[in-house]
């Protein structure tokens, strides 16, 4: 099978592509960011896309509604350093077939291409420890956000401090601790920096 590689680390790619091919067998291409795995997809019609979330421009996220948006037959691998499960969730949700970190076991990713290959699903077995992720029919947990968490994770990500959220919001700095604990718990994640990098990553506005 052919297997387009996204990822704007070199090495990364490299490393990949040497495990890959012997693995795998076929054609393995190469892309460092969305756009240019958008020119790829075009030209080669890979079977197989793994990609990683963090990409400069277009996201991977927007990578995933772009190509299979254009009606493509490839089957989308997400490999990411995020392991949080809104990020496992919203690429499931927009069509990617498997989803893995990039602490995952070299036997594992090729089983996981292997599956998706053959027209399965696969999350990593790490991940679906998570209760978030304890099911198939993966639920999105943004919508469980009240009015009050969407609003303090937006203004988190526009870089407003504890304080400075409490007073746009009119309310108590331990309120706002006590709502930042409340999405945590709901969104995966265990420190406020991740919370104000969720909110930039998937733009809540």
């Amino acid at each position: 099978m052919n297997i387009l590689l996204v990822d704007d680390h070199t090495v990364v790619r490299q490393g990949l592509r040497r495990l890959l091919l012997g693995a795998c067998g076929g054609a393995i291409f190469e892309a460092a960011t969305g756009v240019e795995a958008l020119a790829v997809c075009k030209e080669q019609s890979p079977e197989i896309v793994l990609l990683d979330l963090k990409l400069p421009g277009l996201s991977g996220l927007e990578l995933i509604r772009r190509l299979l948006s254009e009606n493509s037959p490839v089957a989308i691998i997400v490999l990411s350093m995020h392991s949080e499960p809104l990020y496992v969730v919203r690429a499931l949700k927009l069509g990617a077939r498997g989803y893995l970190s990039k602490s995952v076991s070299a036997d594992e990713l090729v089983t996981a291409i292997s599956r998706v290959a053959a027209g399965g699903l696969y999350v990593e077995r790490e991940l679906t420890k998570h209760p978030a992720l304890s099911g198939v029919d993966y639920e999105d947990p943004m919508p469980e956000l009240s009015n009050r968490e969407i609003e303090t994770l937006r203004l988190l990500g526009e870089g407003k401090t504890v304080a400075e959220v409490a007073k746009a919001m009119d309310i108590t700095p331990k309120t706002v601790s006590n709502v930042c604990s409340a999405m945590k718990a709901k969104l995966g994640v265990r420190r406020t920096n991740d919370l104000i990098r969720l909110s930039q990553e998937l733009k809540i506005s």
